[in-house]
């Protein structure tokens, strides 16, 4: 297809922006929004204040509570609201970008700036790449169609609590799915720049089991151990597991805080599932729930999941679109391989919710919640010139999608 005269002038404009690309990128690395971190309002508050000079509207949706059981929750932790900063076009393809603000890294950590390394290719910083990064370029890319005049119709949604399961902001992010045409979850690239066209599902689940308590040695036969119960049903809980089929099922951390001179009446387990399909994870969670006693038995084996990450395999329009970027990454020099990941991400939420979504057009780099996350500076500018010439190409037709719906 090649680039037209506002294309190239789009790439233009972001060419010249790479240092002003990294500056932004130091700042709201250096901004604390990982676990203890005080800075998810004025991150969002930042970018919010940007969007709105191009005429978007913010809207705050408040977040709903999450399931009690889940491991680290905190009823007194405040919930985060989820922010939506619209600007939309009547008669146009709308389009939904979605980022998150946190990330996995405590404040307490002494990982807390972005350092350029010495050949100034890479740097590292807490969430440079997830996803301060893709943060950074998407932002940037709507400020460039701006300033090229592309007029086009999109949303921004900015939630914080991604990295956490996305329980707060669900619900936000479905009902915004239902008002656009297509989707991009700004997660940074996969480890060799692909981008994920399919990701598996994930979800949490527990098992607490209760037994009776009794002194070891006084009278060890009238107690009933639950960590001897929740072994036996960790062992059953491996035996789901088959990655041939797709199922895959993890349990870790264990909890029981009895004393080892007391037969112990309650211990808990955690555990993740993963699943290519809808059709296996409602197989796993069969298969979990099936491990469950009533709760009057002695001993109990008491199961609870949330299933709440659905699979995203890949559909006949999220290809398309795929497609499409992979065209736009080609007329500018760029590759865009296609591969699969187990990870999960926003991206399966509004495919689910019926929006046809990319998420890996963010920036590349690794290391991905270690103290060693890096970015290759590079990928600043050509991601976000890839982004700005795939929005210009949806906001104008050029590309052969589905109309609107």
């Amino acid at each position: 297809m090649g680039l037209d005269a506002k294309e190239r002038q789009l790439c233009d404009l972001i060419g010249r922006r790479h240092d002003a690309l990294l500056a932004d990128l130091a700042l709201h690395v250096g901004l604390p929004t990982g676990p203890g971190g005080n800075a998810i309002d004025e991150t969002r508050e930042r970018f919010a204040e940007r969007l709105e000079r191009l005429g978007a509207k913010t809207e705050l949706v408040p977040g709903v509570p999450k399931p009690d059981w889940l491991r680290g929750t905190d009823p007194e932790t405040p919930i985060p609201p989820t922010a939506v900063c619209r600007r939309t076009r009547e008669g146009m393809p709308r389009v939904l970008i979605a980022g998150h603000l946190d990330t996995v890294h405590s404040v307490s950590s002494p990982f807390r700036a972005l350092t350029v390394a010495p050949d100034a290719k890479t740097a590292t910083g807490p969430g440079c790449v997830d996803m301060k990064g893709g943060l950074v370029i998407a932002v940037a890319a709507l400020e460039a169609l701006e300033e090229a005049g592309v007029d086009a119709s999109w949303s921004f949604l900015m939630n914080a609590d991604e990295e956490t399961g996305t329980y707060h902001s669900e619900p936000a992010l479905r009902n915004e799915a239902a008002r656009h045409d297509f989707g991009i979850a700004i997660e940074p690239a996969l480890p060799g720049g692909e981008l994920a066209i399919e990701r598996m599902g994930s979800g949490q689940f527990m098992i607490e089991c209760r037994g009776k308590s009794a002194h070891v040695g006084r009278a060890f036969v009238d107690g009933v151990s639950a960590v001897t119960a929740l072994g036996r049903a960790i062992v059953k809980v491996s035996e789901i597991a088959d990655p041939a089929k797709g199922r895959i099922v993890n349990v870790g951390p264990l909890e029981c805080t009895t004393p080892p001179n007391v037969v112990p009446p309650l211990a808990k387990a955690w555990g993740n599932a993963r699943y290519p399909t809808p059709e296996v994870g409602e197989e796993v969670g069969a298969l979990l729930d099936s491990i469950g006693t009533g709760e009057e038995a002695v001993p109990a084996t008491i199961i609870r999941r949330s299933f709440n990450r659905p699979a995203k395999p890949l559909i006949p329009e999220t290809e398309r679109l795929a497609l499409a970027a992979r065209a736009a990454a080609e007329d500018l020099g760029q590759s865009l391989p296609f591969a699969k990941t187990g990870g999960v991400c926003d991206g399966n939420t509004l495919q689910d919710a019926g929006l046809p979504t990319l998420d890996t057009l963010g920036v590349r780099g690794g290391g991905l919640h270690t103290t060693e996350e890096w970015i290759e500076l590079a990928s600043l500018v050509e991601r976000c010139q890839l982004l700005a010439v795939l929005l210009s190409r949806l906001a104008s037709g050029r590309i052969g999608l589905d109309p609107p719906r």
